[in-house]
């Protein structure tokens, strides 16, 4: 099955494709244009290079989020556009799984944080079982780091761009617990949005393009003036 994942949950978009699990050709843009402005010809420009054309792909994955308001709108926008035009499926993932998955299997608990600004992170728990089957053992959240450090007493593998913002301070406040991967895991890969996608996709497991919203885990600030104005 070939599968073209997409992931614009951060500033830093990528786009990977698979086929039967193996990741044929990925793409990553960290420059200050909006994924408006490249994402179709990022697209175009690894098809192009993995001599796949669009009507071989089996279906598209798309990672929903949390992350940035903006790039999470375009990405389905974009995505939506494309499934219309190829009548291929949709897979939607949770960029914080794609984040978790992109970690091999370990004993240790997985968190996953992105950048969510005004001093919050989004985040959830994973752990790998026994049968190295990755579960999620929380929700999606929207956190202050202050308040994800008292939730944990046990060692940690940290990922994702929050690390950035916050690396230091979790580095500090949990001491030995604190552990942190190679840098190139604290982006989602296209290739792995793509596998989670494929799975899902085998299963038969499909977003309704009509309908299917990103994951936003808490009100966009338009939304919060909106709601203050109501108030009024």
């Amino acid at each position: 099955m070939k599968v073209l994942g997409i992931d614009t949950s951060t500033r830093c978009g990528s786009v990977g494709l698979i086929d039967e699990g193996e990741v044929i050709s990925e793409y990553f843009l960290s420059i200050p244009v909006t994924h408006s402005e490249r994402l179709l010809g990022a697209i175009d420009h690894l098809l192009k290079e993995a001599r796949c054309p669009m009507e071989e792909l089996d279906g598209w994955a798309i990672s929903l989020g949390p992350g940035s308001f903006t790039g999470l709108r375009i990405g389905v926008s974009i995505v939506k556009g494309l499934a219309y035009a190829t009548q291929k499926p949709v897979a939607g993932v949770s960029s914080l799984d794609v984040l978790a998955s992109q970690i091999s299997p370990t004993p240790y608990l997985i968190c996953p944080i992105l950048d969510a600004r005004k001093g919050e992170v989004y985040t959830a728990f994973y752990r790998y079982d026994e049968a190295n089957f990755l579960n999620r053992r929380s929700d999606y959240q929207a956190m202050r780091p202050e308040d994800l450090i008292k939730n944990i007493k046990e060692k940690v593998i940290f990922v994702g761009d929050g690390i950035k913002t916050y690396g230091d301070y979790l580095n500090n406040s949990l001491s030995s617990f604190a552990l942190f991967p190679n840098p190139s895991l604290h982006l989602p890969h296209g290739s792995a949005v793509a596998r989670l996608g494929s799975e899902l996709l085998d299963k038969g497991v499909s977003l309704d393009v009509r309908t299917f919203i990103p994951i936003y885990v808490r009100p966009s600030e338009a939304e919060i003036k909106w709601q203050e104005k109501r108030s009024i």
